[in-house]
This record gives C-alpha cells, sequence and structure tokens, in this order.
C-alpha cells in the first residue's frame, strides 16, 4: 500500500497517543471468538483510558475468517464454518503455527489509518528480514507482506508466484485499533486451498518455514516482531519503500457485506 498523501506525523514521532510502554499479554492458543471478544472489551477500557496501550500475542485453532468486503465465491468451498468479522479486507485463515498479534492501541490525533497500516507493515519486513527472508517487501496496492516471484524459496515446496507471508486487517474504533497482524511461520497451508485468500486469485502464501527451509515456529519470531512493532509504532523504525510491484487492489470498489 503506498500511501496516497505524506504521513500526518514526521516518520521519527510516535502514531500513539501515549508513550507509555507497551502492556504485552502473551495468551496461547485462543478460539477466535473468544479473543474478539477479549479486544472488543479493551477497546473499549483503552477508549475510556482505563488502561493503556495492550498488545495480544497467540494462535487461533482453524478457523476462517471474512472481513467486510467478502465477496461469495471467496467463501470456503470444504463446508468448514467462517466467522464473519468488522475488520477490512476480506476473507483468510487463521491456525495453529501462525503468529496472531493484535494492538490496542490509541491512535494519536488526527488519526493516520494509512500510517499505522504502513507502520505495522515495516514491524513485520523488518522482523522477517532479520530472521533470514530478505527479500520481504510490500505489493503496492495491496496490504500485507510478500516475497516476489523472482525470488525462489529454500523448500522446494513452496509457490513459485508472488507469495504473501503476513497478512493484515484493522479497525479504528473511537480513535484505538483492534485486529491485527498474521504472521505464517510453519503453519500448513492446506486450508488456503479452500478459499480466494483476501480475495487474490494471481498469488500465493508461505510460511518462514518454506522460505528459509528449516523450522520456523511462532516462539521463534515473537520478540522480534514484537521488538519491531514497538519500534515502528515509536518511529524509531522508519516506514521505507519496500515496494518491488504494483498490483490491483482486490478490494476496490467492492460493496461492503
Amino acid at each position: 500500500m503506498t500511501a496516497p498523501r505524506d504521513p500526518f506525523f514526521p516518520a521519527d514521532k510516535s502514531i500513539r497517543a501515549s508513550s507509555d510502554p507497551l502492556d504485552v499479554r502473551h495468551l496461547g492458543l485462543v478460539d477466535y471468538q473468544e479473543a474478539w471478544d477479549i479486544q472488543a472489551d479493551l477497546v473499549k477500557q483503552r477508549s475510556a483510558d482505563e488502561i493503556g496501550d495492550t498488545v495480544l500475542v497467540l494462535e487461533h485453532p482453524s478457523v476462517y475468517t471474512a472481513g467486510k468486503r467478502t465477496q461469495p465465491s471467496d467463501r470456503p468451498m470444504n463446508g468448514l464454518p467462517v466467522v464473519d468479522v468488522d475488520r477490512g479486507g476480506r476473507i483468510t485463515w487463521h491456525g495453529e503455527g501462525q503468529l496472531v498479534v493484535y494492538p490496542i492501541v490509541k491512535l494519536a490525533e488526527p488519526v493516520d489509518v494509512v500510517d499505522y497500516v504502513r507502520r505495522i507493515e515495516e514491524a513485520v519486513i523488518q522482523a522477517v528480514r532479520v530472521a533470514g527472508v530478505e527479500a520481504a517487501g510490500r505489493i503496492d496496492g495491496r496490504s500485507g507482506v510478500w516475497l516476489p516471484d523472482s525470488v525462489r524459496a529454500a523448500s522446494a515446496k513452496a509457490s513459485a508466484r508472488d507469495r504473501k507471508i503476513a497478512a493484515l486487517g484493522i479497525r479504528i474504533s473511537r480513535g484505538v485499533t483492534m485486529h491485527g497482524l498474521s504472521l505464517n511461520c510453519n503453519n500448513t497451508l492446506e486450508f488456503y486451498d479452500h478459499i480466494v485468500a483476501c480475495g487474490i486469485d494471481d498469488a500465493d502464501v508461505t510460511t518462514m518455514s518454506l522460505e528459509l527451509g528449516r523450522e520456523v515456529t511462532c516462539a521463534d519470531m515473537v520478540t522480534p516482531v514484537m521488538e519491531a512493532l514497538d519500534d515502528a509504532l515509536a518511529g524509531r523504525l522508519i516506514v521505507a519503500d519496500h515496494t518491488f510491484k504494483s498490483a490491483p487492489d482486490p478490494s476496490k470498489g467492492l460493496p461492503r457485506k
């Protein structure tokens, strides 16, 4: 996603309303609906300044979730249930081996959603590059973190097309963020075969393990992701241009469900 304008804040300035340290909560394996309910409660508390900025770090049991732009043709063909959610974007899958991070953060005024998304992407790009996936970057027009088809993964099982390694889906409620990012570490990809993931049919998905040719767990990636996220939100990690190509936005012009 390329910003259509300069961000509201200087690149080296925090986008958070608070300068207090993030409260990071490691929840383990949590049912999607339960985690959504936890987020909703925390958003109310953060909005009322009853708590500080909080980040939930967890994994979900296998589940499909459909954002506001999901189309009927996106939905799974294997009969598994889908949770319809209030985030942006279209359909995706969550499951064990995928690191999920939900920042509940009050943004500084004026709220800059584009800059927030780009900072989240920058954090993930930094974390996966440090871990060895050095080609990670952006596709202009599509959110998330991507690998180009020109770079081959260490594992022959990985796709040879452009492939997404991390997905983003957010919602801002009363100036407070919820939902967030998911990074594929060592999860299966079989459930993606039954959906049009994020509405994109000209690219694929991948994992840290496939790209590096060795086992990379969620536990391996928690610290680098959280350190980079903290730095990106604070302005210590500057958003850079990591775009390697442009492609159509799969959600542009679609009605909200």
